[in-house]
């Protein structure tokens, strides 16, 4: 038996329009109402100011500071100071500047923080500025069983004061 204006089944298609616009309204709705919350771990914590005073720590070695005074003439060594003592010119005060840092930081557990700051003269020849740092830095001594030398590292940290010009080289002549 046969049924009049019976259809051939057709498959139905959904359709997609419909569905992207449900996608897209969803997609606008979660992007308003989210909540944007800061990283874990990040505490926003303020701390009472410290005083000053307890933060720093006490120096128990002084800075030291060398002098290097010139000839404005000739460019070459016056006098060498260390603070405000004299030690001459010449070799014999370089070695003098030596021996007297080297007993300002003996058995200091703190010698490694020591810093030393060379002052020269504007028109001191360079090779005086270098015993210094020489003198300054360390010694070399020669072992008493005639093997390699023994150096002696005294300080770390040198420092230049900005050169000073002489009365001479500020007048022009």
């Amino acid at each position: 038996m046969q049924f009049r204006n019976q259809k051939t089944a057709e498959k139905i298609e959904p359709q997609m329009a419909p569905m992207i616009d449900v996608v897209f309204l969803l997609l606008i709705f979660f992007m308003c109402t989210l909540k944007i919350i800061s990283p874990e771990g990040d505490f926003n914590i303020n701390m009472p100011a410290v005083a000053q005073a307890q933060t720093e720590t006490p120096k128990l070695l002084p800075d030291f500071k060398v002098r290097l005074v010139a000839d404005p003439a000739t460019g070459q060594l016056v006098e060498v100071r260390f603070g405000q003592r004299s030690l001459g010119n010449g070799v014999n005060a370089f070695r003098l500047l030596q021996q007297t840092i080297k007993e300002q930081i003996a058995g200091s557990p703190y010698a490694d923080e020591v810093e030393i700051e060379i002052d020269a003269d504007f028109d001191l020849n360079y090779e005086h500025v270098i015993s210094a740092v020489s003198a300054c830095t360390g010694e070399i001594a020669s072992s008493g069983d005639g093997g390699a030398p023994r150096i002696s590292r005294f300080v770390e940290k040198i420092k230049f004061a900005p050169p000073r010009q002489s009365l001479r080289s500020r007048a022009g002549g």
